[in-house]
């Protein structure tokens, strides 16, 4: 009983840690990047493809290595049968084994296997490009959805001050028309409109804040949590726009954007391609060897045992007519089975060999394996060079949009501080009575509007100095 009792405590205890945890959860943008790159799938399949890439590279070197293999062959025959041995027919069932150690080293086949080591190689380096501009990606979309919620958070944060002005402007005009005071009725009838206009806007932007937590969380590929909370950035000081032209930053993307790399890097290794298909049109020396032996239940030996005294058949002429037989010594022999280990070891035979292969003709094959390299060779360059112009048109159009976005943020704040003295003017005549509640209610509309507007450029400011920042590789966090 007190076992249940202990984990029914701790199972309580565990959901009351966790439960803390997420209410106080906080999540800077590093870490945020961190999970997203961990978790997102698009990452771990370009991840999987840089190590398949890989192991082709390092397939590329071994072949450079001689391949050896060894076969072993076990039999029984019945019937009719050849005796290794004696090479003659024998009737009977036998038992046989075949043994042999081969080795084959490719000296000379027209370099297709230094330019094939040389073509995994670049797109093995390739695939890291692929691999990093994989995770820049995520990086830069993590940034954007976590600038989103900074954004909307601070926009929920203006639209909760708006309405506490409208909330005490109602609330005043309340008291006057109930001691009678209130000269003009339909100024609180307009200023109650205008505070349902600002609970509107409440509602819509925390829908817009929560809207901006799901998808960051869906990019972290994490559970959605209310709670979530994101630490603050330190927002740099805007108008320290970068002094870099497009044109410079297009070239320093050049040379540090992974994707650009990675076009390259394609086209060279389908450079190496073609070499490779046209090495298969020359000849390719080979040199080989083998080690081989065998054995037969067949194989027998003779064993001499003595020898005897036995009559030919044949005769003499001896004296007086008398035919003498004629004898002869004969050894006698016992036949016993060789043994494994001795035929093993007697059977023994090497060889060397070497092989010269000159293609000459194979349904022209080799000649269309040339061709199909070259046109994979143009358009590895067609995709590089189209790349490089779409990184042009991205950085052109991300240098006007941070050009923009600055001019708007100067101008904008000029406008805040103009409509800000309006509207403390506007509230002071308001409150003394000789000002109509329209006018009012323009003026805190126009500065609600401005310091909005100024919100966004803010952020439109920042977020396009980081991407400026990622194509010239100076992307920090």
């Amino acid at each position: 009983m007190r076992y249940f009792k202990f984990i029914f405590f701790s199972l309580v205890a565990l959901q009351a840690i966790n439960a803390q945890a997420q209410t106080d959860s906080v999540l800077s943008i590093r870490q945020c990047v961190d999970i997203a790159i961990k978790n997102n799938l698009d990452v771990k399949k370009s991840e999987l493809q840089m190590e398949r890439l890989n192991i082709g590279y390092k397939q590329a070197k071994e072949y450079l290595l001689p391949s050896i293999s060894g076969d072993v062959n076990h039999g029984i025959n019945n019937g009719r049968n050849l005796n290794p041995y004696t090479y003659s027919y024998v009737t009977q069932s036998l038992t046989y084994g075949n043994y042999s150690l081969n080795g084959n080293l490719t000296l000379f086949s027209g370099f297709q296997n230094l330019n094939n080591i040389k073509q995994t190689s670049l797109s093995f380096q390739a695939g890291k490009m692929d691999f990093q501009q994989a995770k820049d990606q995520v990086t830069i979309n993590v940034i954007t959805a976590y600038l989103l919620v900074l954004d909307n958070a601070e926009l929920l944060n203006q639209v909760s001050n708006q309405l506490d002005v409208s909330k005490k402007q109602v609330e005043r005009l309340n008291i006057l028309e109930k001691e009678g005071a209130n000269k003009l009725p339909s100024d609180l009838y307009d200023l109650k409109g205008t505070y349902g206009d600002n609970q509107l806007n409440l509602v819509s932007a925390k829908n817009a804040l929560e809207v901006s937590k799901l998808n960051l969380m869906q990019m972290l590929n994490i559970p959605y949590n209310k709670n979530l909370k994101l630490e603050p950035l330190t927002v740099q000081d805007v108008s320290s726009k970068t002094d870099a032209s497009s044109d410079m930053v297009y070239d320093a993307a050049l040379q540090q954007l992974a994707y650009i790399k990675a076009a390259e890097l394609r086209s060279k290794s389908a450079e190496k391609s073609v070499k490779v298909a046209l090495g298969a049109l020359l000849p390719t020396l080979t040199l080989g060897g083998g080690i081989f032996t065998n054995y037969s239940s067949a194989a027998q030996k003779a064993t001499f045992i003595d020898s005897t005294t036995v009559n030919t058949g044949a005769f003499v002429n001896g004296a007086g007519g008398s035919k003498l037989p004629v004898y002869s010594r004969q050894a006698n022999y016992n036949n016993q089975n060789i043994g494994y280990y001795d035929q093993f070891k007697n059977n023994y035979n090497t060889q060397v060999s070497l092989s010269l292969h000159i293609p000459i003709l194979n349904y022209f094959q080799n000649r269309n394996k040339v061709a199909l390299a070259k046109i994979n060779l143009q358009e590895a360059r067609y995709v590089e060079n189209n790349t490089k112009i779409v990184l042009k048109q991205n950085v052109e159009q991300a240098y006007l949009n941070m050009t923009s976005a600055y001019e708007r943020y100067s101008v904008l704040t000029d406008q805040v501080k103009a409509y800000g003295e309006s509207f403390r003017i506007a509230e002071i005549r308001f409150n003394a009575g000789v000002l109509t509640s329209y006018d009012f209610v323009l003026a805190k509309n126009n500065l609600d509007r401005s310091k909005i507007n100024l919100i966004n450029a803010r952020y439109d400011c920042y977020i396009y100095n980081k991407i400026l920042d990622y194509y010239q590789g100076k992307l920090t966090l």
